[in-house]
């Protein structure tokens, strides 16, 4: 059960000019799900991306990264199948689903970017795959958005879109966006793909700048298992069928509703972390650099011993103190690092403090989200990652994962 997230409203997501969607069932490995989603883009659309830093990136990683320079006119994402681990025969499938494509939309194969989620280390079923296009051509329409949220989904339990809408000088600009995403999440650029767009006009470069800053304030803040997957991208399309953004307080506006944008879809993947019962922000201040923070950030956020006291509402915690100290923070002292629970100090100066009580601790543990707060005191800096509890489900879930 998701914590504290429902579906999508579509009323809710803003259409995006210039960008249309179309989804089929093309059962690429069960029968009677959307698994295929097609994108199409206006003539002239900018396009952004940041990838996986996996060494075993997919086949369609490889492709999406040399094609992003290109004039890019579609993409097509299928679940089901990640397309990793599969060498060069991956590679020949996926510049098949793109020639096939890209003859259905007159275009190039270089103008295709592909996207495949599911497992690994399987053939992917590109015939499959090539016979559901045109389902998906067909129902290309602007108002696809909670459908194409839905068709890219594999263990998610909920499907993740959003929307905003910015005023910029020269007119009001729509951002929109999908994810998925609910375990192999730890990305370094989660299993997770992105796709955010824009109907603003904004030059290539400046759409990367806020793609990068977008990702490393959203995506690049969270963790559910601390498994960096094969196949993680995160894209910005920007169409320029709406107001121009290339005044500096216009490419600021519209790069903070990006990355806001990007926190709600990311956040959204940690809430329906697999198994997670607990929304879990840490936030760690007084660092002397935002890395260091995020080291200390990410060493709680994956020990399995935390997880699991998340998840059992049980204030053990020594177990996040071992954490901040195993972290790999040079010069750390214990003597100076403080230790909240929301509100709550529950160690000071890194020991128990006298005022803490075991009941406030459980009290705020019970609560569906809640706040770890570690104060280093040895700088300025500070950084937040997201994440969640490890419960009995997480293991039935991947245990059961090929089923």
């Amino acid at each position: 059960m998701a914590v504290n997230l429902r579906a999508p409203d579509p009323a809710q997501l803003h259409p995006v000019a210039g960008v249309e969607l179309g989804i089929s069932m093309a059962g690429v490995r069960k029968a009677g799900r959307k698994d295929l989603l097609v994108i199409r883009l206006a003539p002239g659309s900018s396009i952004a991306g940041v990838f996986t830093q996996n060494r075993f990136c997919a086949a369609p990683v490889l492709l999406a990264k040399k094609h992003l320079g290109n004039s890019v006119r579609a993409l097509v994402v299928n679940t089901g199948n990640a397309n990793a681990g599969t060498g060069a025969d991956g590679l020949r499938r996926a510049h098949s689903v793109c020639d096939a494509l890209a003859l259905s939309l007159g275009c190039k194969a270089g103008q295709i970017l592909p996207f495949s989620t599911g497992v690994i280390m399987e053939p992917l079923p590109a015939e499959r795959i090539v016979a559901g296009l045109p389902q998906a051509i067909a129902d290309l329409g602007a108002g696809n958005w909670l459908s194409a949220a839905e068709a890219i989904m594999t263990t998610d339990t909920v499907a993740k879109a959003t929307s905003a809408r910015v005023k910029l000088s020269s007119g009001v600009a729509t951002v929109t966006g999908i994810a998925k995403g609910a375990g192999m999440i730890r990305p370094d650029m989660a299993t997770m793909l992105g796709f955010v767009a824009t109907d603003a006009k904004v030059a290539r470069g400046a759409l990367q700048r806020m793609t990068k800053m977008a990702a490393d304030q959203s995506f690049n803040a969270i963790t559910v298992d601390g498994d960096t997957s094969t196949n993680d991208a995160f894209v910005c399309l920007a169409t320029g069928k709406g107001p121009v953004a290339r005044l500096a307080k216009d490419l600021k506006t519209l790069g903070v509703a990006i990355t806001g944008v990007a926190q709600m879809l990311a956040q959204a993947i940690v809430r329906d972390g697999e198994g997670a019962t607990k929304f879990v922000t840490l936030r760690v201040e007084r660092g002397r650099s935002a890395a260091e923070c995020r080291k200390v950030a990410y060493a709680i956020a994956h020990s399995p011993l935390v997880k699991t006291a998340f998840f059992a509402s049980d204030p053990n915690l020594g177990r996040i103190l071992a954490a901040i100290g195993y972290a790999g923070v040079a010069g750390l002292e214990p003597s100076k690092v403080n230790l909240y629970l929301d509100e709550v100090l529950v160690a000071k100066g890194g020991s128990r403090h006298v005022g803490y009580r075991e009941e406030q601790g459980m009290a705020a543990m019970q609560k569906p989200e809640f706040t770890v707060r570690a104060v280093l005191n040895r700088g300025k800096a500070a950084a937040t990652v997201w994440t969640c509890d490890l419960s009995f489900d997480y293991v039935k879930i991947n245990a059961e994962y090929r089923s």
